[in-house]
Formats: structure tokens, sequence, C-alpha cells
């Protein structure tokens, strides 16, 4: 009898890692951010090239590569791991919903005991807090800055079409541009916004621009309600070509902007907050008097399995 496949196409030499797949703020499968979790242990060697392979061969909006710090630490009892995210094409600075996604596999899947794990990120040190059944981030907050319509008008047009601008944004840090949309826009034509997001890229390449967040004020009006009834502060989407990502369903980077904007827009602090990708996912909102947000949502492991390199 013939040697299963899987025998025969392994390498002697191939190292195992264990991988999951995570969608984040959401409680059900195939909605919410998908993420790849990569658990990698300190004295595995796994370069920026072949991580970056990986995340192509992932192929999702982020795939985390999560690392013990010393030999004598584990998944399972540790608190503090170093983290890096990497899209498709590139690696990133900051992601919220992979960080959630890391943080949900070590307390969900592994059992680790700990009530809060700290991340060593490219963005400093990141917090996860354990609050059954959320994962609770504590992120930088990303202030914005008002943007001129002339800086931007092209791109503005290829994103939203001919809805009219109320209000424009730019955040330096995360070189996101923010569009507010008016008040008579629903949520339901939010969600059926087409953009040209294959235009994008060459209608700014100046290196400004990364991100483009569209938004609009929550109420019970315009459609911004959840299953409960439960009105949402604010609704948007996300677009970033960029960095290799057309629309990204749910973005906590993109919501430490938006929690600044909009904190300071309504005069309040607890947030609460739906993006409307196709996939959608809430995110429970907490600005803090530190320069910090706590941004909480909930996560569905959906696969695990190995990878071998």
């Amino acid at each position: 009898m013939a040697a299963p496949i899987e025998g025969r196409a392994r390498s002697s030499k191939s190292m195992s890692f264990p991988l999951y797949t995570v969608d984040a703020f959401t409680n059900k499968p195939f909605a919410g951010n998908p993420a790849a979790v990569c658990l990698v242990k300190h004295d595995q060697v796994l370069d920026d090239e072949t991580m970056q392979k990986l995340a192509t061969e992932m192929n999702l909006s982020e795939t985390a590569f999560v690392r013990t710090l010393s030999a004598t630490e584990d998944f399972q009892s540790g608190s503090r791991y170093g983290l890096r995210w990497m899209t498709p094409t590139i690696e990133v600075a900051l992601c919220g919903h992979a960080t959630l996604a890391s943080a949900a596999v070590l307390f969900f899947c592994l059992n680790n005991p700990s009530p809060e794990l700290t991340f060593v990120t490219l963005s400093g040190e990141l917090k996860a807090r354990r609050c059954d059944p959320f994962v609770s981030l504590d992120l930088p907050l990303n202030s914005c800055e008002p943007e001129t319509v002339n800086d931007a008008e092209e791109l503005i047009k290829l994103t939203i079409g001919g809805f009219a601008v109320k209000e424009l944004q730019h955040c330096a840090h995360t070189k996101d541009l923010l569009i507010l949309l008016e008040e008579n826009v629903t949520r339901l034509q939010l969600e059926s916004m087409q953009p040209h997001v294959d235009q994008m890229i060459a209608t700014h390449n100046t290196g400004r621009i990364k991100g483009v967040i569209v938004t609009l004020g929550g109420s019970e009006g315009n459609g911004c309600v959840d299953s409960k009834g439960k009105v949402y502060d604010f609704v948007s989407r996300y677009f970033a070509p960029w960095n290799g990502i057309k629309e990204d369903p749910v973005t906590g980077s993109a919501h430490t902007v938006l929690s600044s904007y909009w904190s300071k827009k309504l005069g309040k602090k607890a947030l609460y907050a739906r993006q409307c990708s196709p996939r959608g996912g809430d995110l429970k909102i907490q600005v803090r008097d530190d320069g910090r947000v706590d941004i909480a949502g909930e996560a569905a492991i959906v696969l695990s399995g190995n990878i071998f390199i």
C-alpha cells in the first residue's frame, strides 16, 4: 500500500507551527474579521521572508505571529508575548482584530488562565483582558485633524461616489482619511456603497493616505440599530488597498481613530459601534483619560491545526 500523501510530501527538516483561524468581533463563524494566528516558540527560527510567505498563503487581511519571549515560557501559562502582524503583502504596525484573535486563541483554545496578556509589538506594549465572553484590547487612541476636500477630491469620489461629504479628517499616525457622510444617508446606503477600490491607489500614491474610513452617526431613523434594537453610536466601513486589503471586514486599528473622533463629537466615552462590511462586526468601546482606548469584541474559533514549513 502506498504511503499517505501527507507522509511523502512533508520534509524531514520541516518545522511545525500551531495555526488557527479566528473570526474576530463576532460570536458566530463566517462573520466579523478573520485572522490567522501562528504560534512560534522562542527557539524556532521563522524569518521575515517566510512569515510574509505564510501570510500570503493564508490570504486573510492579517496573519498574527505570536512568539514566546524566552525558552522557559509557554503559551498555556505565560502572560507576555511578542506579536507581529502581516497582510498578504506587507507587515503592519498595528492590527486590532488580529490582536483580539491572538488573545482568544490563548484564552479559549489553550486555556491560558492569565486575566491579562501583554503583547510586545511595533506599536509598543498592547494588553488584552479576559472579559468573558469578550476580549478587551487596550490600544492607543489616535486623533485626527481637519482635512480639505481639495487634497483628496478624486480619492473621495472613487470611494463614496455621489454621496455628500459633511466632514473630512486625516490621522497622521495611522495615515487614514476619515470621511463623515451627511446625516440623511442611511445604514443601508452605506452598506450598498461600491467604491472603485482598484483605482484608489493610482489616484493617491504619496504614502500620506494608507486607508479610507467612511463613517455615519447612528440613529433609529437611519437604521443604525442592532438585532436587539439597540442604537449604534456610529457605523463605518474601511478600505485599505495600499496595504493589500480592498475592504477590511472589522478593523480595530481604524477604531482607534473613530473612537477619538466620535467621543469628541458626541461628548461621551462609552461607545457602541458596528463596521458595516458584508461580514460585519460589533465593537464595545471605552475611551480613557490616559490617551488609550479599550475596544472589546467576541471571537469565534473556526479552524485549528498545524502548518509545516
